[in-house]
């Protein structure tokens, strides 16, 4: 479905602008960081820039607009892989969307069920749920998998990673009234990368809950409600700015299962963007992977695909412990084929094999997979356009087996070590700093376990 832009809030006290000029035109490419229009106020007049990449599939305010109400849909982006069909049915103008959805919100609030907390009175101790579950699940076999089995025949059907995290969080705000989303923008903006786009209007502003631009409240307000029972889905505009909410993460939500004697539990989602994207500067680029799974109590999930995203996520509410859900704002914007399945669900702590091959394995997560399928994809061109120097060199194979780690935390070390078995050498790659990375935690757990069969030319980038 076409991705709203909506017209944005300038400065805190901004309640309307004056939509001056667009800068691209309807039919336009449009990537992360591009001036797409200008804004004026009374103060000054800005630039408005894309987060995501697509194309300018339909303006709805025209240029010269004057009093749009901040939040207003504006114009409409077709993302990777959408045509104009999608824009049929889409709003015809921003005044008439915004209506509605003030009226959906209205609406929401008075029909959405609320957090069985509230709605039912309990008192706090009936409310808490203590956490019981495993903080490293183990494996269901010894041969590792990838959750529920696909039937054969089964529709795949295209889905962005974006619309992927939004389906998982309608499908569990659906499933479990105790589940609720907070964070920066994700009510009436629909979150700062539209990923809660349409849960206000169908869930109400009691469960979707616009938060001030404080990380340690908000974190702090979460935790305090996964104590009493409930399921918070935290979204943090980018993880740097969790460094804020820190103290609440670790302290309070990673150690407080172990400190109460596993009487009290937080099952919370941290979630949002993390790493390096196009154009957004050092403050917004560290990677956490490694941060986090230094701490006990924690679960780090970093998903690749679109299914990957969905079911993980869907499994990541359901977990007793905290959570943390890192996603890749480049990924965001691409489609891959989830199964059209109920309930799809996907574990966390299972590695999960790409493609298959004979002589060498190839590790990486997240968007990290995406220069490792592609690498495989090289050599494997390599070999069958009969570069027998090159194979014998470096010991690869027409197919290399590309494995994606999903849950950082649990490397799942009997799914890699069966593979590596078969594949004696050993790539792992990450998006990461050179020094104290996940790739370490694999060259050591491998290396640990991988007797005499593992080749010495193993590499670690």
């Amino acid at each position: 479905m076409p991705t709203e832009i909506l017209m944005p809030a300038l400065s805190p006290t901004m309640e309307e602008g004056n939509l001056a000029k667009w800068i691209k035109q309807e039919g336009d490419a449009v990537a992360p960081g591009d001036v797409i229009a200008e804004i004026e106020t009374d103060k000054a007049t800005m630039e408005v820039e894309a987060v995501d990449e697509g194309k300018l599939g339909k303006i709805l305010i025209e240029a010269g607009t004057e009093g749009v109400k901040v939040n207003t849909p504006i114009a409409l982006l077709l993302l990777d892989g959408e045509d104009a069909s999608a824009l049929e049915g889409a709003a015809s103008g921003g005044g008439a969307k915004s209506t509605n959805q003030g009226a959906g919100a209205e609406a929401g609030e008075t029909k959405a069920s609320e957090p069985a907390a509230e709605a039912k009175g309990d008192s706090m101790t009936a409310r808490r749920v203590p956490a019981e579950g495993k903080v490293h699940p183990e494996p269901e076999d010894d041969t590792g998998g990838f959750g529920q089995e696909i039937p054969e025949g089964t529709e795949m059907v295209a889905t962005t990673v974006r619309e992927a995290l939004r389906d998982a969080m309608a499908e569990e705000l659906r499933r479990d009234e105790t589940v609720f989303v907070m964070g920066e923008e994700v009510a009436e903006y629909q979150g700062a990368y539209k990923i809660t786009q349409g849960l206000l209007d169908e869930f109400g502003a009691r469960r979707v809950v616009d938060t001030p631009i404080t990380e340690h409240g908000f974190a702090g307000l979460g935790v305090g409600a996964a104590f009493a029972g409930l399921r918070p889905i935290v979204e943090f505009m980018t993880f740097n700015f969790a460094m804020q909410a820190i103290d609440q993460i670790i302290n309070s939500a990673a150690k407080t299962l172990y400190m109460a004697g596993g009487q009290m539990g937080c099952p919370i989602v941290f979630r949002g963007p993390n790493g390096a994207a196009a154009r957004v500067a050092a403050q917004h680029s560290q990677d956490y992977a490694a941060w986090y799974s230094h701490i006990p109590g924690l679960k780090v999930v970093q998903p690749y695909t679109a299914a990957d995203a969905k079911g993980l996520l869907k499994s990541a509410i359901r977990d007793p412990n905290p959570v943390i859900f890192l996603e890749n704002e480049i990924l965001y914007g691409q489609s891959f084929d989830i199964p059209k399945i109920d309930d799809w669900t996907v574990p966390i702590g299972k590695a999960r094999v790409h493609r298959k091959g004979t002589d060498v394995t190839i590790v990486s997560f997240s968007i990290g997979m995406t220069y490792a399928i592609k690498a495989a994809e090289e050599l494997a061109k390599e070999a069958t356009a009969g570069d027998q120097e090159l194979l014998l060199e470096l010991a690869i194979d027409p197919e290399p087996l590309v494995k994606t780690l999903e849950d950082i935390g649990d490397l799942d070390m009997r799914t890699r070590l069966e593979v590596d078995k078969q594949n004696n050498t050993i790539i792992a790659y990450a998006t990461l700093a050179d020094h104290v990375t996940i790739r370490a935690l694999v060259e050591n757990g491998i290396a640990e376990r991988s007797g005499f069969w593992l080749e010495p030319t193993h590499g670690f980038w």
